[in-house]
């Protein structure tokens, strides 16, 4: 888009410049009216045919001559360059979606990030880091040319649509974030994608607190509301400005490679039924175990050394990204040996 608004500029500067020219050099040479002058140039470049508005000297005529031959030259310059202009911008915008028809065909258990403004900016971010597939959507061009930019993979469509949500694999993709600008676009677009796929994870923001009853009715696991967190953190910051700061630390790594993660243990890990004092999490990979979310969804923050290990728990766990990495391998399943 800015190669074409480019050579548009360039071809605007040099018919500019050869109007200019043909008016002064008319103005001068034969002493037209700069306003008559202009028109002369003007009917002659343009090759319309009219005749001269008046009578003109030898050396007017010469004048005109080059006029003719360059002033031609460049206006048909100019058709062909917009021409091709035009047929590139169609053909790109042409292959450029089957390119991204393909792209999302590919994807499994992806994310869905749908809105990208401040909050799905925020979540895109997020994803790219953690090295996730995921396809942003959003209806306004210029949002979706600015994650483009970024190297992320979008799509400019309608999110409550359920013909583009099927267009990006929502059938095939692992959780959905609303970040739309409305409460009640959310709320549509959460009944739709819990219609399409009943087992999406589906995570929504919030503007007003007595949608967020709704949105989790019609099927949100996370509601987020950007504003009251914010209100809070920043009483926090003010009351408790060492918790915020590590909080911060953990969640945002801040200059540290050091990152909080979730890890699975699997049915047939051999670590099942084993306590932490017995698995050495800390003392062999440098891993902090800070709670475990139980099988049966209840929390328990900071496991006791003597706490075991059950098949479906969740470990959240805080370390080093390849120290996470190793536990996730330690407590996946083992593989079957042929």
């Amino acid at each position: 888009m800015h190669r074409l608004a480019r050579r548009l500029l360039y071809l605007a500067l040099l018919i500019a410049v050869m109007l200019i020219c043909g008016t002064a050099g008319f103005t001068l040479i034969e002493g037209f009216h700069p306003f008559d002058a202009f028109y002369m140039t003007l009917i002659t470049v343009t090759t319309v045919g009219y005749r001269e508005i008046h009578d003109l000297s030898r050396t007017g005529r010469v004048f005109n001559s080059f006029i003719i031959f360059f002033g031609v030259s460049t206006m048909f310059f100019a058709i062909g360059i917009m021409t091709q202009s035009l047929i590139e911008l169609e053909l790109g915008e042409f292959f450029g979606k089957r390119r991204l028809k393909r792209m999302i065909d590919k994807l499994r258990d992806h994310y869905i990030v749908c809105g990208y403004g401040r909050v799905g900016r925020g979540a895109a971010a997020e994803l790219k880091q953690s090295g996730v597939p995921f396809v942003v959507v959003d209806r306004d061009p210029e949002k979706v040319e600015r994650a483009m930019r970024l190297g992320l993979l979008a799509a400019q469509a309608d999110s409550t649509s359920d013909e583009t949500l099927r267009e990006v694999g929502i059938e095939r993709a692992k959780g959905l974030i609303a970040a739309l600008a409305t409460d009640a676009d959310n709320l549509f677009l959460i009944l739709s994608a819990k219609t399409l796929n009943p087992r999406l994870y589906l995570a929504a923001r919030v503007a007003e607190d007595e949608a967020e009853d709704k949105l989790r009715r019609a099927g949100a696991h996370t509601v987020f509301a950007p504003y009251s967190s914010t209100g809070y953190r920043l009483a926090q910051a003010m009351l408790r400005p060492h918790v915020t700061q590590f909080l911060d630390f953990t969640t945002k790594s801040f200059g540290a490679n050091v990152t909080i993660e979730q890890v699975r243990v699997a049915d047939r890990c051999e670590f099942v039924s084993r306590s932490l004092q017995q698995m050495q999490i800390r003392r062999d990979l440098g891993v902090v175990v800070l709670a475990i979310r139980k099988a049966n969804g209840t929390m328990q923050m900071n496991p006791s050394a003597e706490t075991a290990v059950e098949a479906g728990d969740f470990l959240i766990v805080m370390g080093e990204p390849g120290n996470l990495r190793r536990l996730e391998n330690l407590l996946a399943e083992p593989r079957s040996q042929n």
